[in-house]
């Protein structure tokens, strides 16, 4: 998008701009800039010289980052460099980066050209102030790249912050903004890569196998969802974005792995809110020879270590409330769950009776829905939002779960378990459904269920039930939504706060009107 109209201070820094390549330099240099440190290492490392006068004597580094800040006062002037770990005060004085005659790099350039944002190296050594503050006393000063929109970097006046870039909105579509000038955003998506990374550390060294599965599907399998379509041009089918690798996964398990993962991009053609996102990250994992009551144990465990890894213990603060991952987790039927929170026995129920229950609990139904639907609406409307701690829900009716094995002690019921936390559903996990028969059955009744208008009903895949007929082990499988996961690790009640990019709706305005009415920060030194 190119403005129509330059606001004063754009217009500013594009005169500064082109008086810089006048003067011979240019705002954009070639890429390579030698740094050999940070700002965190340089404070982290700091010791206090014998001599401090002794400048030969003080470490020598190569810094480069934003300029965030900006005292100058006549001959020197102090800068707060932001770097990609944190920030360091550096020391500029004009007799150090011009010591010949020639004063005009401090004087015109370093006073008047350069602006907050602009990215500048440092060449000097590491001291401390008299205030005690360690910093960089710059010996060498390179623009590296000149900023021509000006940051909104919070100011003080009074007690009063001015341009604070707080608006969700802004800081979803503009995240790049988000992360330069709001503390805390970048810890977020560090504390994300720490998540995943555990997460790997504790399946690799069980031995299980990190694989790849089709993101482009001509079935959209292994979950109860709305799928995106598109069309492929050259074979002139349709292909579905992935909802699920489920299928996939176990059909690996057929030609032999004994434990497969995959951290997988998936995408629902569904709302959205503060906790749904159209394209969400999900890991799935299944293990040959295992059942539901062991994948409970194996991911309480699992949820334990990571929240020791990233937040140095078992607790965490979300929305008010301290969330304890500390396993063994609590377990609940779902049968029990329902009765304790509605009063309601939903064992023998059939479709009409639970139709019923509905109407008495206030709880709005469409003639699509069967009974799995029906009792999801129950469990989610009346039960769902009260397990605030990690509760592992087991034993769902058999209409409720199509890819999952019969309860060994109830063929109305089958071994799957979700956690809830925070009152919301974190993982889904079963015992797998390996009988090719009952697979098929459980297909065809879907089936029925989109004929009835369902819309999230699954499609029939036959190329997977044709593998499960050469044969599949006892197998369990859990899935683990990875953006709530992170939510839940990083205390965060919004998904769009976990991710870089979430999906937003348009935006009302155009977007070189809205470009025209939003103020502008200044540059205030």
């Amino acid at each position: 998008m190119i403005p129509n109209e330059l606001s004063e201070q754009e217009q500013i820094r594009r005169n500064s701009l082109e008086e810089l390549r006048r003067m011979g330099i240019e705002p954009y240099p070639a890429a390579k800039y030698p740094t050999n440190a940070f700002s965190t290492d340089i404070k982290a490392e700091f010791t206090d010289p014998e001599d401090p006068t002794d400048h030969s004597s003080l470490r020598q580094v190569c810094i480069a980052g934003r300029m965030m800040s900006r005292r100058i006062m006549g001959k020197a002037s102090f800068v707060e460099l932001q770097d990609s770990k944190g920030r360091i005060q550096v020391y500029v004085t004009r007799d150090d980066i011009c010591p010949g005659e020639d004063k005009e790099l401090y004087n015109t350039v370093f006073k008047k050209l350069l602006d907050l944002g602009d990215f500048v190296g440092i060449k000097g050594f590491v001291f401390r102030t008299q205030k005690g503050e360690i910093s960089v006393h710059a010996q060498e000063l390179t623009l590296l790249s000149k900023s021509i929109r000006p940051l909104p970097i919070v100011k003080y006046k009074d007690g009063v912050a001015y341009d604070k870039f707080d608006d969700p909105e802004l800081r979803y579509r503009r995240r790049y903004v988000d992360l330069v000038v709001n503390d805390g955003i970048k810890d977020i998506f560090l504390k994300r890569t720490k998540v995943y990374n555990t997460m790997r550390d504790y399946f690799n060294a069980q031995g299980y196998t990190e694989v790849e599965t089709p993101i482009l599907q001509p079935i959209p399998g292994g979950a109860a969802a709305r799928p995106f379509v598109t069309h492929h041009n050259a074979l002139d089918i349709p292909l579905y974005l992935r909802i699920a690798d489920e299928l996939y996964l176990k059909r690996l398990i057929v030609g032999g792995f004994e434990g497969v993962y995959e951290f997988s991009k998936n995408f629902r053609n569904e709302g959205m809110d503060r906790t749904h996102n159209p394209e969400f990250t999900c890991m799935e994992i299944y293990i040959a020879y295992k059942d539901y009551n062991w994948m409970m144990q194996f991911t309480e465990n699992m949820l334990e270590r990571i929240c020791r890894e990233v937040n140095g213990g078992t607790e965490v603060e979300v929305g008010g409330q301290t969330i304890s991952f500390k396993a063994p987790f609590k377990r609940v039927t779902m049968r029990e769950a329902i009765l304790e929170h509605t009063g309601v026995d939903i064992e023998g129920m059939d479709e009409e009776a639970l139709r019923q229950v509905c109407r008495d609990l206030h709880i709005e139904t469409d003639p699509s829905m069967g009974k799995g639907k029906l009792i999801d609406e129950i469990f989610g409307e009346k039960c769902e939002g009260n397990y605030i701690q990690p509760t592992f829900i087991t034993d769902y009716p058999i209409e409720m779960s199509p890819l999952c094995k019969r309860h060994r002690h109830n063929p109305e019921l089958t071994e799957r378990f979700e956690l809830m936390v925070a009152g919301k559903e974190l993982c889904n996990a079963y015992s797998e459904l390996n009988d090719p028969i009952d697979q098929l059955e459980r297909f065809q009744e879907q089936l029925r269920l989109s004929e009835k208008g369902d819309d999230e009903a699954m499609f029939i895949d036959l190329d997977f039930v044709r593998a499960l007929e050469y044969g599949m082990p006892p197998t369990s499988g859990m899935g683990i939504g990875m953006d709530r996961l992170v939510m839940l690790m990083t205390g965060q009640t919004a998904i769009q706060e976990v991710l870089f990019f979430p999906q937003m709706r348009p935006e009302k305005k155009a977007a070189a009107q809205e470009e025209n009415q939003e103020p502008v920060p200044t540059d205030q030194e």
